[in-house]
């Protein structure tokens, strides 16, 4: 068996030799910013739904860099609206606010499909 090189590049690309294989060392960009919730939420978003451009750039190795990006412009977006929420006196009586039971006001419910008068189940 011939002696082969423990480096090698072509093309570019540097090459390990590891057992009887050449495998390229590629290095990620070192990346010290957290991509926080905002960029959580974001990767879980590219991944069920943009499968092509969360592989592109997890491939390009551009992904943390863009996740992180989103997460500091996402909080200065929050930021910028808490501000003028707070700057706005905070009186927000006139606004109403949604039942978190989703059943909304009486009149909003709907109405039962025979008309109020469905026999009930100890009836049957």
């Amino acid at each position: 068996m011939e002696h082969l090189p423990k480096k090698t590049c072509q093309n570019g690309i540097s090459y390990t030799l590891v057992g009887d294989y050449y495998i390229p060392d590629l290095q990620l960009p070192e990346e010290s910013r957290p991509i926080g919730i905002w960029g959580r939420m974001h990767k879980a978003y590219l991944e069920l739904y943009h499968p092509a451009q969360y592989n592109d750039l997890v491939l390009s190795g551009n992904l943390w860099t863009y996740l992180a990006d989103l997460n500091e412009q996402a909080k200065n977006r929050l930021d910028c609206i808490i501000a003028q929420m707070k700057s706005a006196g905070g009186n927000y009586r006139g606004v109403e606010i949604p039942r978190s039971d989703g059943m909304g006001r009486s009149y909003e419910q709907h109405p039962k499909p025979c008309g109020g008068n469905c026999p009930s189940r100890t009836d049957l």
